[in-house]
């Protein structure tokens, strides 16, 4: 609750990098750090054709705006095509590909202690430490929508692994609070094994609402 906090002061404050696995509670974007960090961003935007877009930018960069959660193999090869090895996986709300699918790269650990600590020094150095991950440095988030890819952040023989899942129903409100939609982008130097879809427990993990009272909002907001 605490990282939180100070990861809701820094996007107050103006855009910050945010770690590798994002949520959207309630329609409201609140942030928390577990084995892999969670945040919102309104990634998914509406239901128009095409199902997605890339770009190429001219920094390099490709620009990946998901408008329906269909042809996850074509985005895949569309993304080789610009030079992107990706694992694209779409399911459903409340599930998601069981653990162990693949060795990630510079992936943190940190112990109960520094996840809890209330230390502005450990929780700086918990938060440079999600920063600097592969991962984390190989995308941005788009304001409006969608993800920034950057190859030249990604060596040849890594892929990107990029798991998403959405909640059809995307009403809320303090009534019936809900996660909506939620994505992870991970990076690994090895295999990738076939996504077997398994429960979710964290999916209607959305807080407390004095504690967080971002994703209980107002009816009609």
């Amino acid at each position: 609750m605490e990282l939180k906090a100070e990861i809701n002061e820094r996007a107050a404050r103006g855009p910050v990098r945010r770690p590798m696995r994002r949520r959207l509670l309630a329609g409201v974007a609140v942030a928390g750090i577990a084995a892999a960090a969670v945040v919102a961003v309104p990634l998914i935007t509406g239901s128009e054709s095409p199902a997605y877009a890339l770009t190429r930018n001219g920094d390099g960069s490709i620009t990946l705006k998901i408008n329906e959660f269909r042809d996850p193999d074509q985005v895949e090869k569309d993304l080789a095509d610009l030079g992107v090895k990706a694992d694209v996986s779409y399911v459903e709300p409340g599930k998601r590909c069981a653990p162990d699918r693949f060795r990630l790269i510079g992936e943190p650990t940190f112990t109960p202690e520094e996840l809890k600590s209330k230390d502005p020094a450990v929780k700086r150095r918990v938060l440079k430490a999600i920063d600097d991950t592969p991962s984390r440095r190989a995308y941005d988030t788009v304001p409006g929508g969608g993800l920034r890819i950057y190859p030249d952040r990604i060596k040849p023989e890594w892929k990107v692994v990029m798991e998403f899942a959405e909640n059809e129903d995307q009403t809320s409100g303090p009534e019936k609070p809900r996660v909506l939609w939620q994505f992870s982008f991970q990076v690994t130097d090895g295999p990738v094994k076939p996504c077997v879809i398994v429960d979710d427990p964290s999916w209607n993990d959305i807080g407390d609402p004095v504690k967080n009272p971002e994703a209980f909002p107002p009816a009609g907001s």
